[in-house]
């Protein structure tokens, strides 16, 4: 009897999934998705993130996008991003038509509101509410429409930013392996290194055949003294594509004189990074400025450390031989 009670219980269990995916397939079917503007990543001309914080406004000259209205460069990996999500926005179902757009994320204190220009003609208008990650959708309300959608995919992170994340933060960029010449100053020293040839070696079997003899390429001081290859060739990759914490907003580049350390490259032309003392003692970063970057910006302190090698560190010893 009790088997007989429990597929009774088991059978409307299945009776009313059925009714329920039967009756929710005709809801489905009584709507229809809006149809969006296409429009391709590369036609994107202006954009505009609007959050209750402030709005970022974004801009595209020739092939450079800058954030707006001080024309500082923006970040390419951050405008493809938005621009790529732009492009393939895809709405996969309505979620609501009750107007409760705290519950998503899409009240005024909460969404991000979004704008998009091919040219003159705005192309997307709608607002981003919050992402639903464990089926990968996003809630987002359109313009002129009260209904809340699913967007395909999770998207908010890329727009949810301030403008400063929007910068690009490269300060120094050049192709590490050019470079012929370092001059190091801290303080009254100064210390210089040119990548120069080294005295042919003689191969492990000892053979005198000048064929055989190995062409090495060292790091030589002014006074005949040789470099840490392995120190000095790290301190040049990590300047070849360094990147900084932040901008310093209320300093020009003109500001900061005396620096506690500068590093002057020679190759394809003339680099130089000047690392400054700390503003402010209780912070970890370093201000500094580079001859490739208009603007003044912070280093964080073990990064700064790492582009600021003792002269020990960098002159090679006996005992490092």
């Amino acid at each position: 009897m009790k088997i007989k009670k429990e597929y009774i219980i088991l059978a409307a269990v299945i009776v009313g999934l059925a009714l329920y995916l039967y009756f929710r397939k005709n809801e489905r079917a009584l709507y229809q998705l809006p149809e969006l503007f296409q429009v391709s990543a590369k036609d994107i001309s202006k954009i505009e993130i609007d959050k209750a914080d402030g709005k970022i406004v974004l801009k595209k000259a020739g092939d450079t996008w800058y954030v707006i209205p001080r024309d500082y460069p923006a970040d390419t990996s951050r405008i493809k991003g938005i621009t790529s999500t732009l492009e393939k926005l895809t709405l996969t179902a309505m979620v609501s038509e009750s107007k409760n757009y705290t519950r998503y994320d899409l009240n005024p204190d909460k969404k991000i509101s979004v704008k998009a220009w091919a040219g003159e003609e705005l192309r997307r208008e709608f607002d981003i509410g919050k992402d639903v990650r464990s089926s990968r959708h996003t809630f987002v309300k359109l313009a002129g429409d009260d209904r809340i959608y699913h967007a395909q995919d999770n998207f908010r992170n890329k727009f949810d930013r301030s403008a400063g994340d929007f910068r690009d933060k490269t300060v120094l960029s050049f192709t590490s392996s050019n470079v012929r010449e370092i001059r190091i100053t801290t303080g009254d020293q100064v210390l210089t290194f040119n990548r120069t040839q080294a005295p042919l070696e003689k191969d492990a079997a000892g053979d005198k055949d000048q064929s055989s003899l190995k062409e090495r390429k060292i790091w030589q001081s002014a006074d005949g003294r040789e470099g840490d290859e392995s120190r000095l060739n790290k301190l040049l990759s990590t300047l070849s594509n360094l990147t900084c914490e932040d901008y310093i907003e209320d300093r020009k580049k003109e500001d900061f004189t005396d620096p506690i350390y500068l590093i002057q490259l020679k190759g394809e032309k003339d680099y130089s990074l000047s690392i400054f003392a700390k503003l402010n003692n209780a912070d970890g970063n370093y201000p500094a400025v580079s001859s490739e970057n208009n603007y003044p910006f912070l280093l964080p302190e073990w990064k700064a450390k790492d582009v600021m090698p003792t002269s020990e560190e960098i002159i090679k010893t006996t005992e490092k031989s």
